[in-house]
């Protein structure tokens, strides 16, 4: 039976993404060489998964100068909200507070970070009141 087919990127998609997010388009021997640093992989791999990744309408293609670059369809701040409500959803029941409330449980949150947090709780809750 064939695989089913994720709606969200895998690992190795995200970290493809990332590199077209930071650099803009690029050929798949330099989506390779960044990701050479954490990743061994051949050129074919890379040119494998970036077409299922155009497959998946991640990543479109275009021809420049000889050769194919790609640039990411997705933007990071769309990716970010559809896995988070696919895992507040599947993990925590539907429920954004319970998810929050666990991040806060296990993340060593400086001083900083937790200030733009109650600021932000602030700014919603002001929203709402309006």
């Amino acid at each position: 039976m064939p695989r089913r087919v994720s709606k969200h990127p895998t690992e190795l998609e995200l970290e493809i993404l990332q590199v077209l997010w930071d650099s803009g388009p690029l050929s798949g021997q330099a989506v390779r060489d960044a990701l050479e640093p954490t990743r061994s992989l051949t050129y074919q791999s890379v040119m494998t998964i970036l077409g299922i990744m155009e497959e998946k309408k991640f990543v479109v293609r275009k021809k420049s100068g000889g050769r194919f670059e790609y640039r990411a369809k997705v933007t990071k701040s769309t990716t970010a909200k559809r896995m988070m409500r696919d895992l507040v959803d599947r993990l925590f029941d539907g429920s954004a507070a319970t998810a929050m409330i666990n991040l806060l449980e296990t993340a060593d949150l400086s001083d900083h970070e937790l200030a733009e947090l109650r600021a932000e709780v602030n700014r919603s809750q002001n929203k709402d009141n309006r």
